[in-house]
């Protein structure tokens, strides 16, 4: 059975993703930081947790060592990722937020990426990565630039990874979720909705985590196989400009 890595796995995205996979046919390790043995969503599916921090060189070994216990890695899915724990202006950002955020959105997404692709190339039969990156890769938000840096960021690992591993037969992709229904959002639920209702998003409601998990599963099942390096734009037409 194909293994696919998930991370931030009982996140919204994560979880979802996860559960999309499960149902076709993979089997998933997934890891995230919360200490839990039960994991009712998963029930009657063939899937491993794997407790972990993303920014930690350890953690990072232990999902792929658990991984390549249980077969080959054919799917890497990036989706753990954080947001400043308290909003700041950027002329007011610390270091210490600075570092937190990029060192899981960022710095951990490149090295887990790196393990898993040397684990690829080393098994010979390509593969599939998809970096969950974010609309604030490309759009300002000053109260939050650690975290707009640190998606940006994921926007050149999807490139540079792409672009060496071609040639392995591995496809790297991201998704660039916009508004979305999620743990992260809730905090400032009320404040989107208004901005929704203002027609900030022309299809005119929030995404949902399933909306993602069918486009990373649609990149990880060979549907779009001659496309590599891409960045898919989920957001319900929020990017598109407007006179």
């Amino acid at each position: 059975m194909a293994i696919a890595i998930v991370t931030g796995v009982l996140g919204g995205i994560g979880k979802e993703s996860a559960l999309w996979l499960c149902r076709a046919g993979y089997s998933v390790v997934g890891m995230d930081v919360i200490d839990t043995v039960e994991i009712t969503d998963f029930d009657g599916y063939d899937f491993t947790y794997v407790k972990g921090d993303l920014s930690d060189v350890a953690s990072r070994q232990t999902l792929v060592d658990t991984a390549t216990q249980k077969g080959e890695i054919s799917v890497l899915v990036n989706v753990a990722g954080v947001a400043p724990k308290v909003r700041r202006d950027i002329l007011e950002m610390t270091e210490e937020s600075y570092d937190f955020v990029m060192g899981i959105n960022t710095k951990g997404t490149l090295f887990l990426t790196q393990a898993v692709a040397n684990e690829m190339v080393k098994q010979g039969k390509g593969g599939s990565i998809v970096n969950i990156s974010s609309c604030s890769a490309y759009t300002s938000s000053t109260s939050r630039g650690e975290y707009c840096i640190s998606k940006a960021g994921v926007s050149m690992i999807t490139k540079l990874f792409a672009d060496r591993l071609a040639s392995e037969g591995i496809t790297v992709n991201e998704i660039c979720p916009g508004i979305i229904a999620t743990g992260m959002t809730a905090a400032v639920k009320e404040k989107y909705d208004n901005l929704i209702a203002s027609g900030l998003v022309p299809l005119g409601r929030w995404g949902q985590p399933e909306d993602i998990a069918k486009a990373v599963v649609a990149l990880c099942d060979g549907t779009f196989g001659y496309t590599t390096g891409q960045s898919f734009i989920l957001d319900g037409g929020m990017h598109i400009r407007k006179l």
